[in-house]
Order: structure tokens, then sequence, then C-alpha cells
């Protein structure tokens, strides 16, 4: 290893603690902004283009790419709205008017907004579902973190109507496929006060050694 007074080892030293440093910045400045809170400008299509491009960056066993975004532009909004709407009648069929008209509202909020598919079946049947949902999540989490960068809030959102038949004929889902949550991305136009985060002694710890059996 060359010694750390070599100027070409201090310049990497130096630059990796600043990544490092930008890396930790970034991770403590995202949080979840509820898509009522995100509004216009939302990224433009340059913007886009890269927050989708940090997918492509999580982990992936096998490279069997079991995860996909769509994007629902503001012309396939409405058609989501009924989705949604039909989705809550066939849960609820005394749902009033008026929830309703909640369930498709929540087809219009946020600029931008993605729907994360997984396919559970697809290459490889030896990488199980758990390691697909994981890539998915990586995948998600590269976009929030990139989506943070670039100024934007970001939110996740699911519930009941993404495993419903509506929802699934919309998207054209295949039997092997799950609509794991939508990825809402806009301009934070009410911002909230940062959540509290656990500190590392509540959830890291150390596989202690067994003892060594007697011979």
């Amino acid at each position: 290893m060359a010694p750390m007074h070599d100027p070409a080892t201090h310049a990497a030293f130096a630059s990796g603690q600043e990544c490092a440093a930008f890396a930790a910045a970034l991770m403590q400045a995202r949080q979840t902004i509820l898509p009522k809170r995100l509004g216009e400008p939302g990224p433009t299509s340059a913007q886009l283009a890269h927050i989708v491009a940090g997918a492509a960056h999580a982990p992936d066993h096998g490279q069997l790419l079991p995860w996909r975004l769509v994007q629902v532009p503001a012309a396939a909004r409405p058609a989501l709205a009924e989705a949604f709407a039909q989705a809550l009648q066939e849960r609820d069929a005394l749902a009033t008017p008026e929830q309703l008209a909640q369930a498709r509202e929540k087809a219009f909020r946020s600029p931008v907004l993605l729907l994360v598919v997984v396919d559970l079946l697809c290459g490889d049947p030896e990488i199980e579902a758990a390691e697909r949902m994981v890539s998915a999540g990586c995948a998600v989490q590269n976009l929030l973190l990139m989506a943070t960068a670039l100024g934007f809030g970001s939110a996740l959102t699911s519930g009941k109507a993404l495993s419903s038949a509506p929802l699934r004929t919309l998207f054209g889902l295949a039997s092997s496929q799950q609509a794991l949550c939508f990825v809402n991305i806009g301009t934070v136009v009410a911002p909230k006060r940062a959540r509290f985060r656990p500190s590392p002694d509540a959830y890291f710890s150390v596989l202690q050694a067994p003892p060594p059996t007697a011979s």
C-alpha cells in the first residue's frame, strides 16, 4: 500500500472522505414528504432521466432485473383515478361518493408518479422472491436519494388498491408480477420537521462466537 504522504494517495483519501461526507449528508437529508406536500415544478425530462438511471445501480443477483418502473403521465392520471375508485368499490360496496372522490384524487398528487413492479418468477427460479424484493428496495432508495440530490421531495405510497384487479389490469401485470409501491416526486411546497432517526445501537449487533467445545 502506498504511504499516506504520497500525493496521489493523499488526494484519493481526501476524495474518499469528501464522497463519504456527501453520501452521509444526502442520506440524512432524505425524508418522506407526503404527496399532498409535493407540487410543481417537477423534475425536467433530463432530471427524471438521472433519477431513473440511479435505479440501475441496485444490487441484482443473477442480473434478473426483477423490477421495473412505470411512469403515470398526466394523460393517464384519469385512468388511474378510476382504477383507484373501482378498487375501493370492490372492497366496500357502500363507499360514499365523497370516499370515491377522495380515492380518485390520490391519482393527481405529485408532479411525477412512478409505479414500482416486481416480478417474483422471471429468470433463474433459484433466486428467491426475497432477493428480488431487496433488489427493488435498493433501486427505490437510489431513486429517492437521486431525487433528494437534485433538490426534490419524494415519498413512497402504497395501499390495498395495489393488489386490486382494476389496477393490475390498467398496468397489464402478469400473474408473477406484484405492484410494490408508487414513488412520488416533486417540489416541496410545505416542509415538515425532520423525523427522529434510530441510533445504530438500536439495530446493530455483533454475533458472538460460540465457546469452543471440549475435545
